[in-house]
């Protein structure tokens, strides 16, 4: 009997081995069939879109089926209405990692496939969808596919992060870099004081590259990059933008007074001197006497205008109902500017001591880093 050395019995089984793998790889068939049928929606639903409801569609297919009998993965796109799916807006893989035959979207992404396809928001539009089967490197689309029609709800299916103010009419001027930040104040609510004037008004999410633009029209906040707001007349605005349900409003602060609370009336009015700064400076101060000693307490006034034409006095005071007078180490928090309840003595300041019968300049800041104010003794 022949006898074969260690080495050379390993090298026949490795030569083994490989051929069997050449083998098992030339029978290998990827061949499927396509999605034949569709189970939902039906073709042509229509779907009014609710994303604070969290409602969800499932979309679900029939089975395509492997030459093999191996598993087939699964893949959803969506189109525009006259589109082929050469360019979808969106694809997804079907649940359990492109197993499942169906697939749940909530009405609040649906509502961002709307906007990628182009469908404003507030408006009707059609969407086609469909299902390609994949086995290995083989990609079957389906036999045909389903339009569904989507009506999309006031607000944005994207909210920024970030926004400013921006245009020739604005007091930052038309230089990107330079645009003026607003105040988140909750989310997707977007808060700025500020002077408008004619000229190009757009807000923007970025103040480099080519950000997304949008722009006012009467009381409606839209977007649109080649859109401005119209002329507006020239006057100090709180400009207030709500993305979650397309708003836009704009109060006219017609000025700002120092309230003094003894005397319950606005003494003084401070002058606006710009990006949302009201000052005054060299004004005189005298706390008001009592029988039970002198009184300091003060709170400031916004005389507004809203968009019917109606004016209100509006009290900004302090978030406390009471308050010590403040000293040289007093927090600047205890300067925060709220609006509050119309009332003659609670959440009013006091003056530090040093304040009475001396003058003093008075800032009144409402910008984006905080809305509060500023007492100087001269």
């Amino acid at each position: 009997m022949k006898q074969y050395s260690h080495p050379l019995l390993l090298l026949l089984l490795l030569v083994s081995l490989l051929t069997g793998c050449k083998k098992d790889d030339k029978e290998l068939d990827e061949t499927i069939t396509p999605v034949a049928n569709y189970i939902s929606p039906a073709d042509n639903a229509v779907i009014k879109l609710d994303p604070p409801s969290n409602a969800a569609v499932t979309f679900e297919w029939g089975q395509a089926r492997a030459a093999d009998g191996t598993v087939v993965l699964y893949e959803v796109l969506f189109d525009k209405e006259g589109g082929n799916f050469s360019a979808p807006v969106y694809s997804v893989v079907s649940g359990t990692n492109g197993l499942d035959t169906k697939l749940v979207l909530s009405h609040g992404d649906l509502n961002k496939i709307a906007n990628l396809a182009g469908i404003p928001a507030q408006a009707q539009g059609k969407l086609k969808w469909t299902v390609n089967a994949s086995k290995g490197l083989n990609v079957m689309a389906a036999a045909a596919a389903r339009t569904m029609t989507v009506e999309r709800p006031a607000g944005f299916s994207v909210i920024p992060g970030n926004l400013y103010l921006t245009g020739s009419g604005t007091e930052a001027g038309a230089t990107l870099s330079e645009a003026m930040p607003f105040k988140r104040v909750s989310a997707g609510v977007f808060e700025l004081y500020t002077k408008l004037s004619p000229g190009e008004v757009k807000m923007v999410d970025q103040t480099t590259g080519t950000p997304t633009a949008y722009y006012i029209n009467g009381n409606k906040l839209l977007q649109g990059n080649d859109a401005t707001s119209p002329a507006m007349a020239p006057a100090v605005y709180r400009i207030t933008l709500d993305f979650n349900n397309g708003s836009a409003i704009l109060t006219e602060i017609q000025s700002v007074g120092l309230w003094i609370s003894a005397q319950n009336k606005v003494t003084v009015t401070l002058p606006y001197v710009g990006k949302g700064v009201w000052k005054v400076e060299n004004t005189p101060i005298e706390f008001f006497q009592f029988d039970w000693g002198r009184d300091e307490r003060y709170k400031f006034i916004f005389s507004e205008k809203d968009m019917a034409g109606t004016v209100t006095a509006r009290q900004y005071g302090s978030t406390n109902t009471d308050n010590t007078p403040p000293t040289a180490t007093t927090a600047a928090a205890y300067y925060n500017l709220v609006p509050v309840a119309d009332n003659q003595w609670n959440n009013t300041f006091k003056f530090i001591g040093t304040a009475d019968r001396k003058s003093v300049d008075i800032m009144v800041m409402m910008q984006p880093a905080a809305y509060t104010h500023q007492v100087t003794v001269r």
